[in-house]
């Protein structure tokens, strides 16, 4: 089990068994959040929650993992960040400021005349 599954397990609890509200909270997909508890089951082979129209509720086996899944979290190392590049980088080359505007009664400035 991953600490992320777990972390979205115990999201799923702590919003009152309401996974949408929990997918919002962490900002991830509701389809992806759904998978992730499907996977946890299949993981520990019984069913975490019962599912009911009204609401969901926890089973026996989702009390114990609940449990489990705190202390797991508690105890997890804080994830490494990537360390942030500096700014700036390598420096392009003008462009310019674009085409000049084309005046009534005048050359257009981007097309050369043939010489006589």
């Amino acid at each position: 089990m991953k600490i992320s599954e777990l972390q979205r397990f115990v999201a799923i609890v702590d919003q009152d068994l309401h996974v949408p509200r929990a997918a919002d909270a962490l900002g991830v997909p509701l389809a992806s959040l759904y998978s992730t508890i499907d996977k946890l089951e299949a993981e520990v082979g019984h069913p975490l929650f019962t599912r009911s129209k009204p609401s969901w509720s926890l089973t026996p086996a989702g009390a114990l993992l609940l449990d489990e899944a705190r202390t797991r979290i508690a105890q997890a190392p804080a994830p490494v960040t990537a360390p942030k590049a500096p700014g700036g980088g390598k420096a392009k080359a003008s462009k310019g400021k674009g085409r000049a505007p084309i005046v009534k009664g005048q050359p257009k400035p981007y097309k050369k005349r043939q010489g006589r």
